[in-house]
């Protein structure tokens, strides 16, 4: 499994924001990760980028533990955090340009080349970051997320805020890349779960509910539509 995590709890205090949950994705196959507001879906992204430690458990990527390793897991990480940290003054090229330098990318020139082309960003590629619509920005941010060419993807939230021409590009950018990675596909938009992702966790208060492929999980709860089961789970779950 390329990512593979056991036990893992995360305390701010008494409060547990993520408990002892546990659960893999594979390569080639598309993770929705899915939770109402606090529920620990931005905690857990943030343990498995490294950018936290976990209280107790464990979590790996490609093989690499995230407290014994964490070097190597972001060689094989892609992140893309909710709030896209892009610098606005920087030209786009210029920016990939700088990320390419930070992995210390042999023949980084081409490598950017061929990630201008994924993302659709040929024609954007000579403007500064600050000038790119939010759907630019998006590509951008993925862009540089793909550079390293890693194995894993963590998207949180990228198609929020899109308008629904700019939602249809992200969901057949982030379907291509699924066809050959590892990606969880963090969001609150539960069609765009239904349209991109193969298999779904639902987290709330901290605590996995349900985890299915998504056939699997609409067929247990008698073909009902994914919005209805996540109210359904997130609503009767015992710690409310």
């Amino acid at each position: 499994m390329s990512v593979k995590v056991e036990q893992l709890t995360k305390l701010y205090g008494e409060q547990k924001a993520v408990n002892e949950i546990s659960f893999s994705a594979e390569s080639g196959r598309i993770l929705g990760f899915l939770g109402p507001n606090g529920a620990g879906k931005s905690t857990t992204m943030k343990i498995l980028s490294c950018f936290i430690p976990p209280s107790s458990g464990r979590a790996s990527l490609c093989g690499f533990d995230v407290i014994e390793s964490p070097l190597e897991v972001r060689k094989n990480l892609g992140y893309l955090p909710e709030h896209n940290p892009l610098y606005l003054d920087m030209y786009v090229k210029e920016s990939l340009e700088f990320v390419g330098r930070i992995h210390g990318i042999p023949n980084a020139s081409s490598r950017i080349g061929e990630v201008i082309e994924l993302t659709g960003l040929g024609l954007e590629q000579h403007k500064k970051v600050g000038a790119l619509s939010k759907g630019y920005r998006q590509r951008l941010g993925i862009a540089q997320a793909i550079i390293h060419d890693p194995q894993v993807l963590i998207l949180d939230e990228p198609t929020s805020g899109l308008d629904p021409n700019q939602l249809i590009e992200i969901r057949s950018l982030v379907q291509s890349l699924g066809c050959s990675k590892t990606v969880i596909f963090s969001t609150h938009i539960m069609q765009e779960v239904e349209a991109v992702c193969d298999d779904v966790i639902i987290i709330n208060r901290g605590q996995i509910v349900a985890h299915d492929s998504l056939a699997g999980l609409k067929l247990s709860h008698q073909n009902q539509s994914l919005e209805n089961i996540f109210l359904t789970l997130t609503r009767s779950n015992p710690f409310h």
